[in-house]
């Protein structure tokens, strides 16, 4: 990551792109007060520099049939380095699971899981993450509603 300062015009920059990525440049640079070649030129550099890792869209996962969503904190047997990168690298291939966070603390890993239904993710549980690399617990936590759902960062635009 590049050790490079943000100045306002950036921060405002990440701020827009954050919020809607597919906005135009002309639109940006008027948006953050300075004309659209400068603009251009500082989106490029801030994606060079590593504060922008890509442009996605927000998918509605109801919609496309992933009703439910569940957290699921698991224990492994054995806390050695390669295991922890075994049971990341296999998590990482599993499409259903969207986060995967190494914990402090009771749990070794944090898994946010989408599925179609309650019983499409008890086949996925008890197939793919239960039989996993040294998975020695497993608790889940079922999802009623989301309150919140921000993406990004927070970014002082002042």
């Amino acid at each position: 990551m590049s050790a490079r300062k943000l100045d306002s015009v950036d921060r405002k920059i990440l701020s827009h792109l954050q919020g809607n990525g597919r906005i135009t440049n002309v639109e940006l640079a008027d948006k953050v007060g300075i004309t659209a070649p400068p603009c251009l030129r500082r989106v490029r550099a801030l994606e060079e520099a590593g504060f922008i890792k890509g442009y996605h869209a927000d998918l509605n996962q109801d919609v496309l049939g992933f009703s439910i969503t569940v957290f699921v904190m698991v224990g492994l047997s054995s806390q050695s380095e390669l295991d922890l990168k075994n049971f990341e690298e296999m998590v990482s291939k599993l499409p259903l699971v969207r986060e995967c966070y190494m914990l402090n603390g009771e749990f070794d890993f944090l898994l946010k899981i989408v599925a179609h239904d309650l019983s499409d993710f008890q086949n996925f549980l008890t197939s793919e993450i239960l039989p996993g690399p040294h998975v020695g617990s497993v608790k889940t936590s079922l999802t009623i509603r989301s309150a919140k759902h921000a993406h990004g960062i927070p970014i002082d635009i002042s």
